[in-house]
């Protein structure tokens, strides 16, 4: 369990707010996004990525002491996950009727019911 950076108490990895100091932990209006915070005297910026690339846009740069886009310049970003290719040939066309059967189905009863028309 985590614990809050101004009174070290324990406080749950979701909560937005320290319940015991009421400090914010997390950005205000985005809960689900953590709020970075340099220590002591230093800034964020300084040990940035986007600071180093210079990709940042953040307005406090490069003097900022919160920041919800800080990532740490020793650690890697994580590639993208790989893209599933798409089957070829027949696995193509099996894939399409898998995926368009009720088109496939209403076509074929538009079919017979002009067939039947037409005798």
């Amino acid at each position: 369990m985590p614990e809050c950076p101004r009174c070290h108490q324990p406080v749950d990895s979701q909560a937005i707010a320290c319940p015991h100091c009421k400090f914010q932990l997390k950005a205000f209006g985005h809960p689900g996004i953590p709020l970075h915070r340099a220590t002591q005297e230093t800034y964020l910026c300084s040990s940035c990525l986007y600071h180093e690339d210079d990709t940042c846009n953040f307005p406090q740069r490069p003097y900022a002491k919160e920041c919800t886009l800080y990532h740490d310049r020793s650690e890697p970003i994580l590639p993208p996950p790989p893209v599933k290719s798409s089957p070829q040939g027949l696995g193509a066309i099996k894939y399409w009727v898998q995926n368009n059967g009720v088109w496939l189905v209403l076509l074929g009863l538009l079919a017979v019911s002009l067939l039947l028309s037409i005798l």
